[in-house]
């Protein structure tokens, strides 16, 4: 079965596709324009592969509720062309095929629990801290929705004592991508984190404010792993002093053989940026299997 994957990112448009065991046969990558620039662009690709099935996992904030008369557009997003736009009523009525459908972040963490670091597990998250912050749940064998979807990167955090930055995000001001995204490191710092390597009390703060999420998360969802990506965590030094900090603001307080084992609790991405469109072929691949 040949099928299509497209990560649909803020920027970039991920085409690509692949076999069910997870296997990226070819790609494409386009920019992010305006739907009449973009769209027919990655139409034309997907007809060229003649993908049978097709999975979506984009920037939102998106409709992924089957039930409501919206669902497949992405809705109130910051990017005005895109506002209120049925991306996947335009890709079935063009291809004629099943297409699967939900934010890029759950994408990624249908990945990861499919063919990467959470494999195996019937409850895992995946978090991206890049240029905001993201967090799929994968909940019970399934990805977790709601009202709409997580915006867990918008919980209300702590501030750390020795931090005297506001935060960036135009919403909340302080909340956990408000302090703790790329953005964030830059506008705190006056640097990129990227040249920020060697200073300590960066990845210290940055390392307070992800922990602290991570400790919210592991209370609240309960998952068997958390896994983390995206452009900032690609600071080698982040990860133990998160695993450090996870284990000091937990006090104690959960005691669990999973907890026991921080190494392999708290874990890095296995799936070297390919997490989203591999779960894009999974989103296919079940959206196929329902008939829906």
């Amino acid at each position: 079965m040949r099928i299509g994957a497209l990560e649909a990112g803020g920027t970039k448009m991920v085409c690509a596709t692949g076999l069910e065991s997870g296997e990226i046969l070819k790609r494409e990558v386009f920019p992010t324009g305006t739907p009449e620039e973009t769209m027919p662009q990655m139409l034309a690709f997907f007809e060229r592969e003649k993908v049978e099935a097709l999975g979506i996992g984009c920037f939102g904030p998106i409709d992924p509720d089957r039930e409501s008369p919206t669902y497949g557009y992405i809705t109130s997003t910051p990017k005005l062309a895109w506002q209120n736009y049925n991306i996947v009523g335009a890709f079935e009525e063009r291809l004629h095929c099943p297409v699967g459908f939900d934010t890029d972040v759950n994408a990624a963490a249908l990945g990861e629990a499919s063919f990467g670091a959470a494999k195996g597990l019937k409850n895992s998250i995946y978090m991206t801290v890049g240029t905001g912050i993201g967090v799929g749940v994968y909940s019970e064998g399934r990805l977790l929705h709601g009202m709409m979807h997580p915006e867990a990167g918008h919980i209300l955090i702590k501030r750390h004592p020795e931090d005297p930055y506001g935060g960036c995000c135009p919403f909340h001001k302080d909340c956990l991508e408000g302090l703790a995204a790329g953005p964030s490191i830059e506008k705190r710092w006056g640097r990129p984190g990227a040249l920020l390597a060697g200073e300590k009390k960066v990845w210290e703060i940055e390392a307070f404010y992800i922990a602290q999420a991570c400790v919210n998360y592991a209370m609240i969802l309960s998952p068997e792993r958390i896994v983390l990506g995206g452009g900032v965590m690609k600071q080698p030094v982040l990860l133990p002093l998160i695993r450090e900090k996870f284990t000091e603001l937990m006090a104690g307080y959960l005691k669990t053989s999973r907890l026991a084992d921080m190494e392999h609790y708290i874990v890095g991405a296995a799936l070297h940026d390919d997490q989203a469109v591999m779960g894009c072929i999974q989103l296919a691949l079940s959206c196929a299997a329902s008939g829906k």
